[in-house]
């Protein structure tokens, strides 16, 4: 884990949201609403099988953390919702074509705050490849997909 925000381009949406005094987050990682604050992947309850797990997390996905917040820290958090931005991120060593679509990667049963992995289906992705990596590559450039950003390629991301 690289614990670094790696924005490249595009234009992001950031939003302000309430973080617990307990929790911990880095700047550049994936993060979820729980219930009424926001938490790092690793948070994530891991449940069944990484697949089911994947598919839980895409349905509260908010998007990267754009600053940290240290153990004891209750000010609220920028976090980028924008399906527009492009960072390059962690990814399993593979080839990857332009619009793979990715998830949050596990180690130990337990989701990566800042790694992801190529996935088999819509439900389960929280992003997609942004560039074509003929040769196997551990970094990827990424866009997003927010469950709160309606302009959002999630599955999720729908009002009504």
């Amino acid at each position: 884990m690289s614990n670094q925000l790696r924005f490249r381009s595009g234009q992001v949406f950031l939003h302000k949201l309430r973080v617990d005094s307990g929790t911990v987050i880095e700047a550049g990682d994936m993060v979820f609403l729980d219930t009424d604050d926001v938490k790092p992947a690793s948070d994530f309850t891991f449940t069944t099988d990484l697949a089911t797990t994947q598919g839980n997390f895409a349905a509260s996905f908010l998007g990267i953390a754009h600053q940290q917040s240290a153990d004891g820290d209750t000010d609220d958090l920028s976090i980028d919702l924008s399906p527009h931005a492009v960072y390059e991120f962690d990814v399993n060593s593979a080839t990857y074509e332009a619009g793979d679509l990715l998830g949050p990667d596990e180690q130990s049963s337990a989701l990566m705050d800042q790694q992801l992995e190529a996935v088999a289906s819509s439900n389960l992705a929280i992003a997609r490849a942004a560039e074509y990596k003929a040769s196997v590559a551990a970094l990827l450039r990424v866009t997003f997909a927010s469950a709160f950003h309606v302009g959002s390629a999630n599955v999720n991301a729908q009002i009504g």
